[in-house]
Formats: structure tokens, sequence, C-alpha cells
């Protein structure tokens, strides 16, 4: 028991040479290789030019895996300790945004610095993961069994899902509390609580529908038919299909997309990113995107497993399961399977804070990685 008590001890203490070690390469290998693909596709946007969003996309990935190893390195209690502060400070980001937020195509979501505009709902995002895993992690099982229990960390949740609804930002909204659910889902709340939400969720969509701005509106109508307004509203999405079944089995091949080269596809280095990939290197091109995401997928509940400590293992799976949200809900808008809501596609769409607040997440994922042996008390401690 000593040995043991010593072994964990080592672990708790380990040296920042020892700790770069333990670092997953693997992982960091296919974050690398989703980048890349990144680059070249950004760069087959612009018509085979690295400016604008290629060689600004590629300062901003080294500078957030240069933020992915520093926030690895340190300690996991680190992050148990400030959870809280780290929410509550992209909290107040959010509010602030409300009274001073820069507003772009009808939406008040960034905070103008000058030289970098923020978004605090991306933010959010990983605060959120933190601070439901500090809270779950002090919790039992037998305290989740009750109503109580989840009545402050679902107030955690509501209340940033409302402040990024008002912007209006329904996709992150979405991303948002679809994360937070599952990891209540992990922590043990009874399957008839979800069903009751689900069903207080049918009921409300009526009164929710007139919440929603005119454009959500029009987003429902033209996802349910797209061919009402194809020059208008529907035009995006069609475009978008047209895009995908152009490049067939193997794609046009590089820098020979006639869609993305013309110009007749919107938001082409964004939202409709992946349809550049589909056009230009085919259905091949794109499964092999989907199979490096499955992998990378995959390697981050395989390191949340293996963690010993409750709060890590919440941690790496919270960040997890946001970047398959991702995935999923931006695949499936481009292939007209959901409503068009403005959701990026990891390290491939162009965005800067998006891009840095996702090296962030993988530096999490692997400072938990790096404390795999590491077993946390409720209290934040060491377990002796």
């Amino acid at each position: 028991m000593a040995d043991f008590s010593s072994f964990r001890l080592r672990n708790a203490n380990m040296t920042l040479k020892e700790r770069f070690m333990r670092l997953s390469w693997c992982y960091i290998f296919l974050i690398c290789m989703v980048a890349l693909t990144g680059f070249v596709v950004l760069y087959a946007a612009a018509n085979g030019g690295w400016n604008p969003w290629a060689s600004r996309q590629f300062s901003r990935f080294w500078l957030g895996f240069a933020i992915m190893l520093a926030v690895a390195m340190i300690d996991l209690r680190f992050w148990l300790k400030y959870a809280y502060v780290f929410y509550v400070g992209a909290l107040i980001l959010l509010f602030i945004v409300e009274f001073f937020g820069h507003d772009a195509m009808g939406a008040q979501r960034w905070l103008n610095l000058g030289f970098i505009k923020v978004q605090p709902s991306e933010l959010m995002k990983i605060a959120l993961i933190l601070a439901l895993s500090r809270y779950f992690h002090g919790s039992s099982l037998q305290e989740m069994m009750t109503m109580s229990s989840i009545v402050i960390p679902s107030f955690m949740v509501l209340l940033p899902v409302a402040l990024v609804l008002k912007q209006p930002d329904l996709g992150t909204a979405v991303l948002m509390g679809a994360g937070s659910l599952s990891l209540f889902f992990l922590v043990g709340v009874q399957m008839w609580k979800f069903a009751a939400l689900g069903v207080a969720g049918l009921v409300s969509i009526p009164i929710g529908w007139r919440f929603l701005h005119d454009y959500q509106k029009e987003r429902v109508f033209t996802f349910l038919d797209p061919e009402r307004d194809p020059l208008g509203k529907g035009y995006h999405i069609l475009q978008s299909k047209i895009t995908l079944g152009s490049g067939g089995v193997f794609g046009k091949g590089f820098l020979q997309g006639t869609q993305s080269r013309l110009n007749f596809l919107p938001e082409k280095q964004t939202d409709f990113i992946f349809t550049v990939l589909a056009e230009e290197f085919g259905l091949v091109g794109s499964v092999s995107l989907l199979l490096l995401y499955l992998a990378l997928i995959f390697y981050g509940y395989v390191i949340a497993f293996r963690s010993s400590s409750f709060f890590g293992r919440l941690l790496a799976l919270g960040l997890t399961m946001n970047l398959f949200l991702y995935v999923f809900i931006n695949i499936a808008m481009v292939m007209g399977l959901l409503p068009v809501v403005g959701v990026p596609l990891p390290m491939i769409s162009y965005g800067g804070t998006v891009m840095l607040t996702l090296m962030f997440s993988f530096g999490l994922i692997e400072c938990v990685n790096v404390n795999r042996d590491v077993q946390i008390g409720r209290r934040g401690a060491y377990d002796d």
C-alpha cells in the first residue's frame, strides 16, 4: 500500500520533462493531420493562394499548438481548483458582449480588442465543461439521483445558453446544451429525467418558435423545403448539395473545383468548407477526413477512460463529445440533414477563436493523459 501511495505521489510531482514524455504523440499527430488538411483546403478555397485564409490559419494553429503544450504541462489539480473561476470569467465576457459587443452580419457575438476579435461563447464551451466536471467530481452517485442535485448544474448551463441565444447564436447554444447533457448522462442522471426534458422541449416548441428571429425561422423553412427560394434563402444549401455531388468518388482534382473557384459556393472558407474538400477530393477525400476525426475522437475516449480521477475522466469525455458535436452538426448541416446554424468544422473552417479554443481543449485532454495515473479526492487533493 505504501509503495502504491509513493507511486501516485511521484506522478503528482512529475518534472516538466517527465510530463512531456507522457504526452500522447499519436493524438498530437492526428491533430496535426487534421490541421494540415485544413491548410490545404483553405489554400484551395482561395484559388491556390495562401492569403487571405490559409496563412492566417497556419499562424493561429502554431500559436494554438504552443497553448496546447503549455496547458498539457500544468498540474490537473490547477484546472480543478480554478474551474469555477474560468466559468465566471467566461460568463462575465458574455455579459460584456451584450453591451459592448462587435456587431457583424446582424449578430453581436464578438469583443473587439483591437488586435484581435474574441468570441466569448467559444470560451464558454470549454469553461462550462470544466465547471460541470468540477461540480460532478464532488458529487456522489446517490446525490445525482435526487432532483435537488441537478438544480445548480442546470442553472450553470441555462444561464450561458440564454445569453448566447440572445446574441443570437443558435448553433453555439445547441452545442453547449448538447455537450452539457452528455455530462449529465455520464454521471448517472436517470433516463426518466431526460425523457421528461424531451417531452417538455416538444411541448414548448410553439412557445419557443415565437422567440426565434425571422432569419432563424427562414432557416427552418429552408431546411424543410430548400426549393421554395432557390436564389435566396435556399441558395446556400442547394449550392452545397450541388458541390458535394459534383466531386464524385475521386473528386475533380486539386484546385479544379468549379463551384468553389467560380464563387458559386457562399461562406466556402467557414461553414461550408467541407464541400470544397468534397468537390476537389471526392468521396475518398471526405471519408479520409472523417476517419481522421473518428480516430481523434476514439483517442479522446481512450484517454478519458484511462484516467484514474473522476474529474479527468469527465473533462476528457466532455471535451471529446464537444469535438464530435462540432463535426456531426457541421457535416449534417452542409448535407442538408440539419438546418444551417453556423457551426464550423474543427481545424478546417477558417476562424481564430475557434482554432485557439479547440487547441486549448486538446491541451486539457492531453493534461488528463499526462496525469492519468493520479487519483484526486473530492476536495481536489491527491488521495493517500
